[in-house]
């Protein structure tokens, strides 16, 4: 570079005098002390090297920021080099502007020289070699710098090597990686011919951007082209059905690799039971795991992971000892696997031993198998571990500090979530996508509006406002936070919307009993094309069953039918809890016995609807059956059953069902299971024994027990014993008017004018809630 010299691009005035750039050039280079070394070959490229002062000698012009005038003479000089005594020799240096020069200048971060060196060149008639724009784009490439590629790209369309299939190959692999894949796109379908690795990088370019059914379709020209798949092509379509997932494609494209000759392929067989993994098919996983010639730490941490996923952590951790005694180390990654598979099934002691075995391997300083461990403990229910190892932990980032809040706020400790949140960003920690989503949800679990709405202006200033799974997540705290106004707000103004914001919208109108609202909005995300998901069909369900509308849950119905979904455990269990509360018994049986998989929720809901519907028989044969079959019925079945002997009459039925439950079944009642049955004994009239059994509960009866004996009074003209409970309940819930009125009833009933009176004045005293008076005689 040139100091002192900024001068203009063809003349400068000094003395008053216009000199031309021939003369400025020569009367420069008289003094060739005015050269510093910028050069990328030389002795400290981060420092200048004042080595050539002494020697008096010049220095080669290779620099981008020479002033311009330099750079137009050298350009008219056909880039002559420069010599010691400052003569011209002419002709361009052989090393001037091949592809290691460049690939130099890249490799040390000097992209714009190394571009200015081939405009120059281009600039003289003078074409620098093909892998000289390799260089170029593979550096664009590498710092996914889109603005830079379009620039070298232009330049190729301008020498005319555009249709060069090699820099057609990198032009379509650059445009991918810088997460333009219309550009790649248009790139490919310009080239006038394909190879194989065209096909792959385009190919690559739709499977790497979540674009999974374009990947396949392209595979599948490319066959019928008559071009036979590379190992690369094959790994790259495999991930492509592993992630749709497509189990019909993977299995064709398992058929196609065996005709290939690459079954045998370590690398292919691993991401094989990848893919048949992640399409559900751990049975076909496995045939392959158990078939291979060869097997390394990413085949076996391939069936692990899939093991893992489908929710079998046990058969996951046996495969790992397996594993270690077949002498193969796992790593990192087998690790995270192994971790999340204890978490999901609450397994400490074997959590504790994995942690044990990563010590020993080295990999607990690993941030990521750290931020895991914490995740682990938090999930196995030992927050005080958690947090040790999160302290611990050398390097605390955004996906730890994560795994953290995560866990206070999964064992329902919003309040300390949230001030770790405060914590984090004290220690200068930027959360991330996910960092918000589980604050908000810590926000909705606690109810804590105010903290949710400083959540909302941290998000809108962080820049995360736009994405879709913060702003779904944004509506549901409203939601949960009573506040559906502010909900609906963030929803109509989000500018994408998938199918779960269209269901937390829908939910929050259903949670708070705006059935027909939930089912407006059903139809309007109908409209706009949202294929509604099991979630969906689930809320807009329970929002039928809530308001008794039965031709919306019949129409439900249908659509589940023709999604697919109506084989769903969740959704048909649902599908009879809707028929059941509309009133619709047979058709609530009809769908429970179709079902093709029953769980205990399946159970229980039949059970529920016999029991609304006063079918006490049919809710006691049910639970025989239910034995029969093998599922263990739970303390919601118990509560249906006893609900049902009560709407029926059948106490000793009913009696003999809460004995079994307690002795027979280790179910421990619960307050709703005493309601059942004083309510039982109460309808059948037998209020002593019902007072009886109150007085002899092992825990402390609630208003709703005492209310329910009450009523029970007063439908039987108990009058003491209608007292005695009325005088619990005040005791309970002393504002409360309800028991008031109807001891009043049961006053009336027995035509005890004086004790009506001096009910009504402990009312008044008492300052109760403003109700409706019952009309006496």
């Amino acid at each position: 570079m040139v100091q002192g010299q900024e001068q203009g691009p063809s003349t400068t005035e000094t003395s008053g005098k216009v000199l031309k750039v021939d003369q400025l050039w020569q009367e420069f280079f008289s003094d060739p002390s005015q050269w510093w070394d910028n050069r990328f070959i030389k002795k400290n490229a981060k420092y200048p090297d004042f080595e050539h002062k002494s020697k008096h000698e010049c220095l080669w012009i290779e620099g981008w920021l020479n002033p311009p005038w330099v750079k137009a003479k050298v350009a008219a000089m056909a880039l002559n080099q420069i010599q010691s005594g400052g003569g011209l020799i002419s002709g361009v240096p052989d090393s001037f502007g091949n592809d290691g020069n460049v690939s130099k200048l890249c490799q040390v971060g000097r992209f714009k020289e190394a571009m200015h060196m081939v405009e120059l060149l281009v600039q003289q008639n003078i074409p620098p070699p093909i892998n000289t724009y390799a260089c170029l784009l593979k550096e664009c490439t590498r710092k996914k710098a889109l603005a830079d590629g379009k620039q070298v790209h232009a330049l190729i369309v301008q020498i005319g090597l555009d249709s060069n299939i090699f820099l057609g190959n990198i032009l379509v692999n650059m445009y991918a990686k810088c997460g333009s894949v219309l550009d790649a796109r248009q790139v490919f379908d310009s080239m006038y011919e394909h190879n194989v690795f065209s096909w792959t990088s385009i190919i690559s370019a739709y499977a790497n951007h979540g674009q999974g059914e374009q990947a396949i379709n392209l595979f599948q020209q490319m066959q019928q082209t008559g071009i036979p798949p590379n190992k690369v092509a094959f790994l790259v379509v495999l991930k492509a059905c592993a992630r749709i997932p497509s189990l019909k494609q993977g299995k064709q494209l398992h058929l196609d690799i065996i005709k290939s000759g690459f079954g045998s392929d370590v690398s292919i067989a691993s991401t094989l039971v990848d893919m048949y993994a992640k399409c559900g098919c751990v049975d076909n996983a496995r045939y392959v795991f158990d078939n291979m010639h060869e097997r390394n730490v990413v085949s076996w941490t391939a069936i692990i992971a899939g093991y893992a996923q489908h929710g079998l952590g046990k058969e996951a951790l046996d495969l790992y000892e397996q594993m270690k005694q077949e002498g193969v180390q796992p790593d990192n990654v087998t690790y995270v696997v192994l971790l999340k598979a204890c978490a999901g099934m609450a397994a400490l002691q074997q959590g504790k031993q994995l942690h044990l075995d990563i010590i020993e391997a080295g990999f607990e300083s690993d941030a990521i198998v750290g931020s895991t461990l914490v995740d682990m403990y938090a999930k196995c229910g030992r927050i005080e571990d958690a947090c040790r190892v999160f302290t611990n932990m050398h390097e605390q980032n955004v996906v730890s500090w994560t795994a953290i809040i995560a866990g206070y706020a999964h064992h329902g400790l919003g309040k300390e979530a949230l001030d770790l949140y405060e914590q984090m960003k004290e220690e200068g920690v930027q959360p991330d996508i996910v960092t918000y989503v589980v604050l908000l949800k810590s926000c909705a679990s606690i109810v804590a509006l105010e903290q949710g709405k400083q959540l909302h202006l941290d998000i809108i200033k962080s820049g995360f406002a736009s994405d879709v799974i913060v702003g779904s997540a944004l509506v549901d705290m409203y939601a949960k936070c009573r506040c559906l106004e502010e909900a609906r707000q963030v929803f109509n103004n989000m500018h994408e919307r998938d199918v779960v914001s269209w269901s937390v919208m829908i939910s929050g109108y259903a949670e708070h009993g705006l059935g027909k609202e939930a089912l407006d909005l059903s139809e309007q995300m109908k409209q706009e094309g949202v294929q509604p998901n099991i979630v969906t069909y689930v809320v807009l369900l329970k929002s039928c069953a809530s308001i008794a509308a039965l031709e919306q849950g019949k129409q439900l119905h249908l659509d589940i039918i023709e999604s697919g979904l109506d084989s769903d455990v969740v959704v048909g269990s649902t599908l009879v809890d809707m028929y059941a509360k509309c009133g619709r018994i047979e058709d609530a049986r009809q769908v429970f016995n179709n079902m093709h998989e029953r769980n205990v929720v399946s159970w229980n809901a039949m059970i529920a609807g016999y029991a609304q519907q006063g079918f006490g028989k049919e809710a006691l044969a049910l639970l025989e059956q239910m034995q029969r079959e093998g599922i263990r019925p739970d303390e919601v079945t118990y509560v249906g059953v006893l609900s049902a002997c009560s709407h029926s009459g059948l106490v000793d039925k009913g009696r003999h069902v809460f004995d079994s439950m307690c002795k027979d079944h280790a179910v421990i009642p619960t307050m709703d299971h005493y309601v059942c049955m004083v309510d039982l004994l109460g309808r059948a009239g037998c209020l002593a024994d019902a007072e009886d059994f109150v007085g002899k509960m092992p825990i402390q009866p609630n208003v709703v027990v005492w209310m329910t004996l009450l009523g029970a009074a007063r439908n039987h003209g108990e009058v003491e014993i209608g007292r005695r409970a009325f005088d619990c309940v005040v005791k309970l819930e002393p504002e409360n008017a309800a028991p008031y009125v109807l001891l009043s009833n049961i006053y009336a009933a027995a035509g005890l004018r004086d004790e009506i009176a001096k009910i009504r004045k402990e009312m008044n005293d008492a300052v109760v809630e403003k109700i409706a008076w019952v009309q006496l005689d």
